[in-house]
């Protein structure tokens, strides 16, 4: 797999969204504005040179199949593309159903496969004062991604659940419930952090 970096992370995303092709007014109109013409024209040649773009005759830019099956492939297990995806950047579930294009309800059985094969870590982050669960892939996740490009999709085994793994799911279960209940969000976040604070102490 060509290694990807947040930009061009960003930049394939945009292509994506604009059905494979996209030009200079795509690219003012969307959050890559804020890094600059510069970052932008060395992103721009960098995927280019790694054959992920091609230019058109009219000055847009399209992705080319090379980036398609990076993340975008039918042909890939949805697995893996959630471990080449968080090998880029961690994400949480909302970030990866939108850079996927992939439904939350779709991916969830996968990233479960995931997080109880230790290939992944789910904890709560809190973003502009909102707590959000983020997975972040650890090293036996890079490990097993990376074993992939030489051995294919077919030889990697899950792990059935551990007792400490099934602690864990337990524990978020509860974060769940709480999250969908009706009490108030400063009650919910303090349980939440207590129930992370455990998770810690448990060292799972």
């Amino acid at each position: 797999m060509r290694k990807l970096g947040t930009i061009d992370l960003e930049i394939l995303d945009l292509a994506i969204k604009e059905n494979g092709t996209f030009n200079e007014n795509n690219l003012e109109n969307s959050v890559l504005k804020r890094l600059g013409v510069g970052r932008i024209l060395d992103a721009l040649a960098s995927l280019k040179d790694r054959k992920l773009i091609s230019l058109n005759s009219d000055g847009s830019f399209s992705m080319t199949e090379l980036a398609r099956v990076i993340l975008w492939s039918n042909n890939i297990p949805t697995w893996a593309k959630i471990l080449r995806l968080l090998q880029i950047k961690s994400c949480s579930m909302k970030q990866i159903s939108d850079i996927l294009r992939t439904s939350e309800e779709q991916l969830i059985d996968d990233v479960e496969k995931l997080r109880k094969s230790q290939f992944v870590l789910r904890s709560p982050q809190r973003q502009e004062g909102i707590l959000v669960k983020i997975f972040e892939i650890l090293p036996e996740g890079v490990e097993e991604i990376d074993k992939t490009e030489t051995e294919g999709f077919d030889n990697t085994n899950f792990e059935e659940s551990k007792p400490e793994v099934e602690i864990l799911s337990l524990i978020d279960k509860i974060e769940k419930e709480i999250q969908d209940s009706k009490m108030e969000q400063l009650e919910k976040d303090s349980i939440t952090e207590k129930l992370s604070k455990l998770k810690d102490r448990l060292e799972i």
